[in-house]
């Protein structure tokens, strides 16, 4: 039997993936099923804005923060405020009190201009201050009619600019209907976290478990072992349609087993892929 060559990053989960259950409940569902840690993602849930409370269920079920995903969703305006640096110091301080490696951001919204002006500045400052690592994720176009829009600025593909640590999704990579792989190359050294998750192309975010849409996750996964990649994978998946806690935890496991199987690659193949800073 063939040796193989498993990276050193770990699989965590998104507590946006329990979603309509609680920041609380993702913790635990996450030791229950085996995840490495867990991402939060900051929204109108108290809990998830609050690092103490974050910590002491980390503690309590033994699942560390692994990443925080600051607050820049358009539901999510005025957690922490309005003020999108102060957002991002908020989420800088979480990570940093929860030892998380990572705060994930979005570009800025076109009606952010001063934002939007000073982000690629500002974020590379902001990096200089603490080791946590600010990961830009690409996000997608707006698809009516037969036009795409983009809502970003300068763009919802954030490779064009030099930052120093990128998030992929699969899921929007699947939304701007763009070569998932291509764009990991791009990203090269730069890509420090994944969202794995899977979309057939479709005109909304779908985030489906991996291996039930079109996008290339399994090979995805191979490319980072490949590279011996040690940033973080997520889980971020849609289970709000699930009937019950049952069915969410059976798609949360599905997806956590499809992670592992394939974030492997043979210990002979150590093709250059992309990995992290």
């Amino acid at each position: 039997m063939p040796t193989v060559q498993v990276p050193s990053a770990k699989v965590a989960l998104s507590t946006a993936s329990v979603y309509p259950e609680s920041t609380a409940a993702a913790f635990e569902v996450a030791a229950r099923l085996g995840y490495d840690g867990v991402e939060v993602m900051v929204w109108t849930d108290p809990v998830s804005q609050d690092p103490e409370a974050l910590k002491r269920l980390a503690d309590y079920h033994g699942i560390p923060v692994l990443a925080i995903h600051a607050p820049c969703l358009i539901i999510t305006q005025r957690v922490w405020g309005t003020d999108p640096w102060a957002k991002l110091v908020r989420a800088r301080r979480a990570a940093e009190v929860l030892d998380a490696s990572t705060v994930v951001v979005h570009p800025p919204f076109r009606w952010q201009r001063d934002y939007a002006r000073d982000f690629l500045t500002g974020i590379r400052r902001m990096a200089d201050e603490t080791d946590v690592r600010f990961a830009v994720e690409n996000m997608f176009p707006l698809r009516a009619r037969g036009r795409a829009v983009t809502p970003y600025s300068p763009d919802w593909d954030p490779t064009d600019e030099d930052f120093r640590h990128f998030t992929i999704d699969l899921s929007h990579t699947a939304v701007s209907q763009i070569d998932a792989l291509e764009m990991a190359t791009r990203m090269g050294s730069r890509l420090a976290h994944v969202h794995i998750a899977d979309g057939v192309g479709a005109p909304r975010d779908e985030h489906l478990v991996p291996g039930r849409g079109t996008q290339p996750c399994a090979e995805m996964l191979e490319q980072l072992a490949r590279a011996d990649f040690d940033g973080t994978v997520v889980v971020e998946v849609n289970t709000r349609r699930a009937e019950s806690r049952f069915d969410r935890e059976a798609d949360l496991a599905e997806a956590l087993a499809f992670t592992r199987l394939n974030l492997v690659a043979p210990a002979e193949d150590q093709l250059t892929a992309p990995g992290p800073a």
